[in-house]
């Protein structure tokens, strides 16, 4: 039996009318400080680009750089190694709760610095309650709000989910928002699809005139097998930096340790990585075909060998399939 509620038939509307929303409409065109470099780094969700971007944006800082670090991800998991586990406050919960108070959000509400570094978090809906996308969107918006375009920095760093197809996420891109883009990535199929796919966008939309390009890639957890550096050279972008796949950097990462700084033995590699990252020019890639993304890996590991065998009518029906009579019209020999 289904209840029909009429108060649950209007929340699914709501939600159907707010996916089909073109989300490009709504983005703020301020015009940021022209000194200030502002990248978007998209890869898989779990490959380690919060883990890289708190480090980079450390040694920034401590190169004597005016960082801002903006996690764009649901998860709100970007400034947790910055801010040694404890969790920031989003953008979008005390967007909420001030509304409902009748106060005004404030930079010092959501806004918040260790090291020289300035990051805060947009957040998202909870669970089954609207599209992370626009809440990427409602983000900005607050931003906006609070004088985003007349902020002073050398560079903004926005951390987005790549594996998410969704408008809201795509904005960088998709908007001219960043001046470049960075993938982070690794030896698996599933990141560098990931990584493949931000590429695609890219190029789709610098056909539609978009000026956004991808300015590298940066390697995670590296084992030295090769499949990304492979990847890298068939798009056609740089490799930024190789950050192993190393038991000290994986214990001091899930301690909520600092690495990128020049008081651990890691400091030149992410030293080297916010040069890399400062001048690298954006390029303009050549994403792969799935085939071709599958030919980096050795056949017996993805499965590149398998024939594809079609399915049947019989299949599909199973105990219930019965042969249809033909209506081919057979004559007789005369």
């Amino acid at each position: 039996m289904t209840l029909d509620v009429p108060n649950l038939r209007d929340f699914d509307q709501r939600l159907r009318d707010e996916a089909n929303e073109d989300p490009s409409l709504e983005v703020p065109q301020g015009t940021p400080t022209k000194k200030t470099q502002i990248i978007a780094i998209y890869g898989k969700g779990g490959i380690g680009k919060s883990f890289t971007l708190a480090n980079l944006s450390n040694m920034m800082a401590e190169q004597g750089k005016r960082v801002l670090l903006i996690g764009c991800d649901p998860k709100s998991d970007t400034t947790s190694l910055l801010f040694g586990g404890k969790a920031c406050p989003t953008i979008i919960e005390t967007s909420t709760a001030k509304k409902l108070a009748g106060e005004e959000v404030t930079i010092g509400d959501v806004c918040f610095k260790r090291n020289g570094v300035f990051a805060m978090e947009l957040g998202g809906p909870e669970v089954g309650r609207g599209c992370g996308g626009r809440g990427i969107i409602h983000g900005f918006e607050l931003l906006e709000k609070l004088g985003f375009h007349d902020w002073d920095f050398d560079y903004v760093l926005l951390d987005f989910l790549g594996d998410v197809v969704c408008g809201g996420f795509g904005l960088p891109i998709a908007r001219d928002m960043a001046q470049k883009v960075i993938v982070v990535g690794s030896n698996d199929l599933q990141s560098l699809y990931v990584a493949n796919n931000v590429c695609s966008a890219v190029q789709y939309f610098r056909k539609l005139g978009g000026n956004v390009g991808v300015a590298g890639m940066v390697i995670n957890k590296d084992d030295g097998t090769g499949q990304a550096q492979a990847f890298a050279k068939s798009v056609d972008i740089p490799v930024l930096a190789s950050i192993p796949a190393d038991d000290d950097l994986r214990r001091k990462s899930a301690s909520y340790e600092i690495v990128g700084t020049n008081e651990t033995q890691w400091g030149a590699l992410f030293g080297e990585l916010a040069e890399n990252v400062a001048g690298a020019p954006p390029q303009h890639p050549e994403p792969l075909t799935q085939d071709g993304l599958l030919a980096l890996f050795d056949g017996k590991d993805t499965g590149a060998d398998f024939v594809l065998e079609p399915a049947t009518d019989a299949d599909m029906r199973g105990k219930h399939y019965k042969p249809k009579e033909s209506l081919e019209v057979i004559y007789d020999d005369v």
